[in-house]
């Protein structure tokens, strides 16, 4: 084997890895279901920007910080993706906790369609016809359950286009992973421990008044959330987009899976049918993605 293929075949198992990360994070979120979500998001943001910032200084990596030194504008787009990241965050502790694990799988499986829609709408990029059907038979998917349950499937579609501008932010100001969440979580962890000391002032803060493994599950919120970060910069580097696009379906598969075998959600023939129209569409798109990828080669 060629030390390329060594270097590719070591990028999928770093992208497996951090997809596998995400699409188990119900069963991290779901002991924490007494705690508001609002809460949990706060301690997130926090113990992430002590995490990075550890990270950061055993690395003694600062020298990304110097352009927003001198151009203090640039934090624009990292506020705003900031803001899209923590909402996105926030809807899905939310909807984990609810008892909306299937709804939640279904946003990621529509995320990929939502970036070509807003690639097209906001950047003027081109879809080919086989892109062109995909989103065609995803909206066709979710009028689908929008018509057979008599209401829009809002959280799935919240975390798809809130993780979609997430993602045209980011494309606006790139940085690498460490350093982008070390941003995010350095502009909103002053303002979420703010909040977490007026709700420990009131009476009704949770950490500390919790048994011990919940207090370190909050704590350890941390490392959660920038581990698979590392794992998918490791991937990406790595991989071909086009591969990658392939690979990030095996989290909201994991997702459905734990919302239906471990906490029994509804899975009937209806939405049965409206998640083959976007399973279709995403077989599509892949396929399209793959080609070009083999072109290419």
């Amino acid at each position: 084997m060629s030390a390329k293929s060594a270097e590719s075949g070591h990028g999928v198992w770093y992208a497996l890895g951090a997809y596998f990360c995400w699409g188990l994070f119900p069963l991290y979120w779901k002991p924490l279901e007494q705690i508001s979500p609002l809460q949990i998001l706060c301690h997130r943001l926090v113990w992430s920007a002590l995490f990075v910032f550890l990270l950061l200084v055993v690395r003694r990596q600062w020298e990304w910080l110097q352009p927003f030194r001198r151009e203090p504008k640039r934090l624009v787009f990292f506020m705003l993706s900031s803001l899209m990241l923590s909402s996105n965050w926030l809807l899905y502790i939310w909807a984990v906790n609810s008892g909306h694990i299937v709804e939640s799988s279904l946003g990621y499986f529509i995320n990929p369609l939502v970036n070509v829609s807003l690639g097209r709408l906001v950047l003027g990029e081109r879809l080919n016809r086989p892109q062109k059907l995909a989103v065609a038979l995803a909206a066709c998917g979710v009028l689908w359950l929008t018509l057979q349950l008599g209401a829009v499937p809002w959280v799935a579609l919240g975390l798809a286009v809130s993780f979609g501008l997430y993602g045209l932010m980011r494309k606006r100001a790139p940085l690498p992973s460490l350093e982008g969440l070390a941003l995010e979580t350095f502009l909103l962890a002053p303002l979420a421990l703010v909040w977490l000391i007026v709700l420990e002032w009131r009476g009704v803060g949770r950490f500390g008044h919790l048994p011990g493994m919940l207090n370190l599950m909050l704590v350890s919120a941390g490392v959660v959330t920038a581990v698979p970060l590392l794992l998918f910069a490791h991937g990406a580097r790595r991989l071909k987009l086009a591969t990658l696009g392939i690979i990030q379906y095996v989290s909201p598969s994991l997702q459905l899976l734990l919302g239906v075998a471990i906490y029994h959600e509804a899975f009937d023939a209806t939405r049965a049918i409206g998640f083959a129209l976007i399973w279709a569409a995403l077989l599509l798109y892949s396929g399209s993605s793959l080609r070009a990828l083999l072109r290419a080669r």
